[in-house]
């Protein structure tokens, strides 16, 4: 479709004019004032399409999900994404986040792998799974463990991304899950499979299209996992069930989703264990010893729903709203230790405090694609709404006189019986603690240079935080149970610039410097402050980088520096407070594809420099930032065997370099290197496509302390194993 009309228009009316046609407004009427110029509408798809063609190898997309701005082209985007596919999910036996994000070293659990939640370090900054999306959506996701049943593509997007996500992230980057939709071809594939201990694991997943041309798509996923782990006196028991529905007509374009799941563990780790000052950081213990009580539990429920629709209001222009809301519970009795002694003497504390997490989230846009003269414009305008809301129960007397007990951390000590729980708080009776809200509103241009090959995008985004909360404490007649006793609001405009240049076909170079406005820090619990919430901060962000297909393989560098405002912890005073700065600096070197018939490869290296700035009294100035190392690299390898048909070969190397376990950089964490083996075999079967996997993770039993992020240590998982047989019919 091609349109004239008369300069005298602003670029977003002419936009308007162009969309209504020669048959409403011609040129003739309107006064010619200057030249004319030409605006040709370029067709776009949104963002709910059919599924992006994956890389050469299966493992990545060739397009992710970049906000507001849509699904683009990995290639081109002047950022560094990486977008997962499904059969690498299938072909890792991965079951969730963590496991997918164990292929990008820059991204590094910081949770124990038997605890109840994943929890991630992105380019060496705190994100939490609440803050992951769910198609793009944030705080409706499982804010503690999200599962991979219904999951097609998991996009990992590095970097601040106020401009393009709304709601408030976190510097790092962000991970986002999008969700299964019916495939052209009928789908019903069942799985089943056991792993260490004796852990039992079924899931079926179904998919059907109907209508004259299967604009109506259903795709369905069940699933259980039950049964003992590889940690001592560790059990789980996971039920996941997902429902995705969609349309897909000529202009309009629509999503639900309906999510479902639950997670009960036995005797499960804590994520808050820790080193008392001054003690040197012991080697860790051996991956199968539990320091929880046997009668220790964890058992949540989380229910969500989010729906999508896109309307094409003329062949380049789309406009799109969604929404989504969810609710998670958990009760729970756990414990975490600390540290005392070199030889691992430790004391242990039982916790407890169930609590509900409401996320809401919504938003709404516009995206087209104008010519003025030359020049192509990629124009993307939202508004974004997201409410995260925590409830606990109120504080009672009697969790003061929960007992702890001397223990160690390779040889652990038990109590002798539960502690009496009734009368206590549940996760269906609570008050509320805390909430925050974030309403922002974002606009960018995408322009495109003659030729396509220079593309330089400019805008930002306007956000409102408002974070409160709620006193759950009786006995302060100032602030009685239910009072509000912290309100903090404030808003900010942070801008983005980006810049993307095609060299020559197949290598492009970019740059970035985004800033974005974060919720701020809280408080650890190990603070003599604990909980207290702290201010939003504005973060930035300089990269610049490069990436280079070759065909069959991608190769990528990139370096970049991030700084965001740090909360630390004073050591005399044990005070947690905002001063001073974190300063990453960072080069990334990746790679993606096959590079020889039959040999896949995925992974890199990330070479980190964190750094603290700016401390109280210059104490800590020029000293690594805790928990962040300065190597981290994850390689997977598949490989064909010609022998065998159908027989494949694979094998991932990760490794994680010391780190600092404290701010004054005494306490040291050793480095680590895990190795995984696996192997699957496909083949026919009456007419039936059948793959049998088997992966061995941690094959040299290493025993290493997999993060020291944020005051807390996780120790890695022990050798574990996992077998399973897919059918699909």
């Amino acid at each position: 479709m091609s349109s004239s009309y008369p300069s005298l228009c602003s670029l977003p009316l002419c936009a308007s004019l162009a969309a209504l046609g020669p048959a409403v407004l011609s040129a003739q009427e309107l006064p010619v004032l200057l030249d004319e110029i030409t605006l040709e509408a370029v067709a776009q798809t949104g963002t709910i399409a059919a599924p992006a063609q994956p890389y050469p190898g299966g493992q990545v997309s060739t397009r992710a999900r970049i906000g507001a701005l849509g699904d683009l082209d990995v290639q081109t985007a002047p950022f560094r994404a990486t977008a997962v596919t499904e059969e690498l999910i299938r072909n890792q036996q991965a079951r969730t986040l963590a496991d997918v994000t164990r292929n990008e070293p820059s991204i590094r659990q910081d949770a124990p792998s038997f605890s109840e939640r994943d929890s991630f370090f992105i380019r060496g900054f705190s994100v939490p799974n609440l803050d992951t999306l769910y198609d793009g959506l944030p705080y409706i996701a499982n804010p503690r463990r999200s599962a991979l049943e219904g999951i097609e593509r998991v996009d990992l997007l590095m970097g601040p991304t106020a401009l393009v996500n709304g709601g408030v992230g976190r510097v790092g980057g962000t991970i986002n899950m999008i969700p299964k939709r019916a495939e052209d071809a009928d789908l019903t594939r069942l799985t089943t499979g056991v792993a260490s201990d004796s852990q039992v694991w079924s899931h079926l997943d179904m998919g059907r299209r109907f209508g004259p041309l299967k604009e109506w798509g259903v795709r369905g996923n069940l699933s259980w996992r039950g049964g003992d782990t590889a940690l001592d006196g560790n059990s789980t028991e996971v039920g996941v069930g997902t429902l995705g529905l969609d349309y897909r007509g000529e202009r309009l374009r629509a999503t639900l989703d309906l999510n479902a799941g639950k997670q009960n563990l036995d005797a499960p780790t804590s994520l808050f264990n820790a080193v008392a000052p001054g003690v040197p950081v012991p080697e860790a213990p051996d991956g199968r010893v539990n320091t929880a009580n046997p009668f220790e539990f964890h058992d949540s429920e989380h229910r969500m729903a989010a729906g999508r629709v896109e309307y094409d209001i003329a062949p380049s222009t789309t406009i799109y709203g969604a929404f989504g809301a969810s609710r998670y519970r958990e009760d729970f009795l756990s414990s975490n230790y600390t540290i005392t002694a070199p030889n691992g003497d430790a004391i242990n504390e039982l916790g407890f405090n169930p609590q509900e997490i409401e996320g809401r989230a919504a938003e709404i846009g516009l995206r087209t694609e104008v010519m003025t003269g030359g020049l192509s414009h990629r124009i993307s305008l939202s508004a974004a709404y997201a409410l995260n809301r925590n409830n606990r129960g109120e504080f009672n007397p009697r969790l003061l006189g929960f007992p702890t007990l001397p223990t160690n951390i390779y040889d652990p000590v038990y109590l002798p019986g539960a502690p009496d729980l009734s009368g206590l708080p549940t996760s269906d009776g609570l008050i509320p603690f805390a909430d925050l809200r974030s309403r922002s509103v974002a606009l960018s241009d995408t322009v495109s240079l003659p030729g396509n090959r220079v593309q330089v995008t400019f805008g930002g985004r306007w956000q409102e935080i408002r974070i409160q909360g709620f006193n759950t404490r009786p006995g302060n007649p100032d602030a009685p149970v239910g009072a509000r006793n912290y309100l903090y609001e404030d808003s900010a405009f942070t801008p983005a610039l980006a810049a993307s240049w095609q060299v020559r076909d197949g290598l492009n170079l970019y740059a970035n410097y985004v800033e974005a406005l974060t919720e701020g820090p809280t408080a650890p619990l190990v603070a003599e402050n604990a909980g207290e919430l702290f201010p939003a901060v504005v973060n930035r962000q300089r990269e610049i980088g490069m990436k280079y297909d070759l065909g069959t393989v991608t190769l990528g560098a990139s370096l970049f520096e991030i700084r965001q405002p740090n909360g630390i912890t004073d050591p005399a005073t044990n005070v947690f407070s905002l001063s001073g700065q974190q300063r990453n600096r960072g080069l990334e070197l990746s790679a993606a594809g096959a590079p020889i018939d039959g040999l896949r490869l995925l992974g890199g290296i990330t070479l980190l420099d964190a750094e603290l700035r700016r401390t109280q009294g210059g104490a800590f100035d020029g000293n690594d930032v805790p928990g962040v190392p300065r190597t981290a690299a994850s390689l997977y390898a598949e490989y064909d065997l010609p022998q065998v048909k159908g027989l494949t070969l694979n094998g991932r190397v990760l490794h994680g370099g010391s780190t600092w376990y404290d701010q004054a950089n005494t306490q040291k964490v050793a480095g680590w290197t895990r190795l995984d083996l696996g192997a699957r075999y496909a083949f026919a079967a009456q007419g039936r496509e059948i793959e049998l996997r088997a992966n061995v993770e941690n094959v040299l039993d290493e025993a290493y302390w997999s993060s020291s992020a944020r005051g807390f240590l996780a120790a890695g998982a022990p050798r574990t194993y996992a077998i399973s047989a897919s059918m699909r019919f």
